[in-house]
């Protein structure tokens, strides 16, 4: 079970490492406005712009693994296929930020269709 929380705790980080880069993208445009941030970062292009949708898909990925750990939890069904596809998921979603911010479409949206696979299959394994 220590797997699935551990990846439930990285998934739940994930976001926020991928703001870094958006960060360091605001900082070369004047610094990070912390008072207006969303406002500045709509205004970002190339690898800033892609690090904000980035950031913003690990929001919404989130959602359904974390429904999907929540029913792993409730059913008690940890199990060493599920841990497998925990692993992967948070390994697709690492990468597809990678992919996002580099630009490389095709590989992102790869990543991005394993990492939605995985927990799907994680909550189908505990019917």
């Amino acid at each position: 079970m220590s797997v699935i929380i551990v990846c439930a705790l990285i998934g739940v980080l994930l976001p926020y490492l991928a703001k870094v880069p958006i960060i360091i993208a605001a900082g070369k445009e004047g610094g990070y406005d912390n008072k207006q941030p969303r406002t500045q970062q709509s205004k970002l292009s190339g690898l800033g712009a892609r690090a904000v949708a980035a950031h913003y898909n690990c929001f919404e990925s989130l959602i359904v693994f974390g429904l999907a750990i929540a029913i792993v939890l409730a059913t008690e069904t940890t199990g060493t296929l599920i841990q497998g596809l925990a692993i992967t998921h948070i390994v697709a979603r690492c990468l597809y930020c990678v992919f996002y911010w580099r630009d490389l479409d095709m590989l992102r949206s790869l990543s991005w269709l394993v990492g939605i696979a995985c927990p799907i299959g994680m909550i189908a394994l505990c019917l």
